[in-house]
């Protein structure tokens, strides 16, 4: 059981859990904006559509190996603690963004060029497979009983910033470089600016208190006994938890990593706009997230999280409409900031929502594992999924179609949850 009255979280200890998140998601984020310059740099020329495919397949990649990380790390943390498993996880990521940072083009070692950036994201994904749910699992454990709320809404506020910097480098290297030099060389910098937050975190990290939930819980059996342990008693759970990620993660995927690629390949906007376009949307999320995360230790998750996805399942093909008709930087800004407004809900209210869901000692690894299947199923592939929509389809529209689906899995899933703002308590 979790102490009544665990002891506040330092400042220090809430940066050291939320920033391996922003490195995970900077990363991320820097790859899906240079989509269309990595496909150049990595992969063979001649038709740029299957470049492109090739990069968000590329992309994509890295989420294959996120179930089996958060299954390593899951367990890992439930068993040797919070504090070990996001130690490890740290350097393990940094050296990922290593390899793809200063990873030979295609034209200088041919085709052991993308063969050396699968291997960087197989290995990033494989450390982002257990570092939401470690931190998550850590910020939820350690925070008072009535602010659980607030601080696992600090995890999207450090998804938030890590976006908007990568925004703000993107769109930093895209207006001081020229196209040459972006496609030979500029487009490196992002990365290994990226790379100073790697020894920062590792570095806070060795400093970090166990969580009093942790020390007091029951150890977690050996890894497989654990597993069938947790299916046969929270089943249900994680169905339900693997749902509500599938609306969430469809739809920060989409709005927050490739609408910028949308606006340069379906609106005729230049990278720079498009960066541009995302920046106040996502200081909307950063500023107001907390207050979400607030308002659901006062009146729950779940109506946050059903809002969300009831208004962008209302929402989100009218403004795909709007934006076609405009065509302009003014209109991606002003969908952009309504997409954000109307995701507060789940940016929010989710992360605390899921690790209420399962006991202590199976909280990381039930959260990494169906947070996981779900990101690497429909996040992950969302760029490729929606580019390749848009292809078959042959219309701009497509990527409304697929953030509906995702809002109407993401009600089912929502719905399921138990509701827990209440528990003075975790289990």
């Amino acid at each position: 059981m979790n102490p009544r009255h665990a002891k506040t979280p330092a400042p220090k200890q809430i940066a050291a859990a939320v920033i391996g998140n922003a490195l995970e998601w900077y990363d991320f984020v820097v790859y899906g904006f240079f989509a269309s310059v990595l496909a150049q740099a990595f992969f063979p020329r001649g038709d740029d559509t299957a470049a492109l495919l090739a990069a968000f397949a590329t992309f994509g990649a890295g989420f294959c190996t996120r179930p089996l990380g958060g299954i390593f790390f899951g367990f890992y943390a439930d068993r040797k603690g919070r504090k070990a498993a996001l130690q490890l996880i740290m350097f393990a990521m940094t050296v990922a963004v290593a390899v793809i940072a200063f990873a030979p083009t295609y034209a200088t070692i041919g085709v052991c060029a993308p063969m050396l950036i699968v291997a960087g994201r197989l290995l990033q994904g494989f450390a982002a497979g257990g570092e939401f749910a470690s931190s998550t699992a850590f910020l939820v454990e350690v925070a008072p009983a009535r602010r659980r709320g607030l601080y696992g809404s600090l995890q999207m506020v450090g998804q938030g910033l890590s976006i908007l910097f990568g925004t703000l480098a993107g769109f930093i290297v895209a207006s001081a470089f020229s196209d040459e030099a972006l496609r030979e060389w500029a487009w490196r910098l992002p990365f290994v600016a990226g790379l100073l937050i790697g020894p920062v975190g590792i570095y806070i990290r060795r400093y970090l208190d166990e969580t009093p939930a942790f020390e007091a819980s029951p150890r977690s059996g050996a890894a497989t006994d654990a597993f069938l342990d947790l299916v046969r008693r929270h089943g249900g759970r994680l169905l339900a938890c693997f749902a509500a990620t599938v609306g969430a993660t469809i739809s920060f995927y989409v709005i927050l990593v490739y609408m910028p690629t949308y606006g340069k390949t379906e609106m005729g906007l230049t990278l720079e706009q498009s960066f541009m376009a995302q920046a106040p949307g996502l200081l909307l999320v950063i500023l107001l997230t907390p207050a979400i995360g607030a308002l659901s230790d006062a009146i729950g998750r779940r109506p946050l999280i059903l809002a969300s996805n009831a208004l962008l399942l209302l929402s989100v093909y009218p403004l795909f409409m709007w934006l076609q008709a405009e065509k302009s930087m003014t209109a991606l800004a002003a969908a952009q900031t309504a997409f954000c407004v109307i995701l507060l809900g789940l940016f929010g209210a989710l992360s605390t929502a899921l690790a209420e869901q399962f006991p202590t000692h199976v909280r990381s690894s039930g959260l990494a594992i169906a947070y996981n299947l779900a990101v690497m199923t429909f996040g992950g592939f969302a760029p490729f999924i929606v580019a390749w929509l848009i292809h078959f389809l042959a219309t701009p529209l497509a990527p409304a179609y697929y953030l509906m689906f995702g809002a109407v899995v993401g009600l089912l899933g929502g719905a399921g949850l138990r509701e827990r703002h209440k528990a003075l308590e975790l289990e």
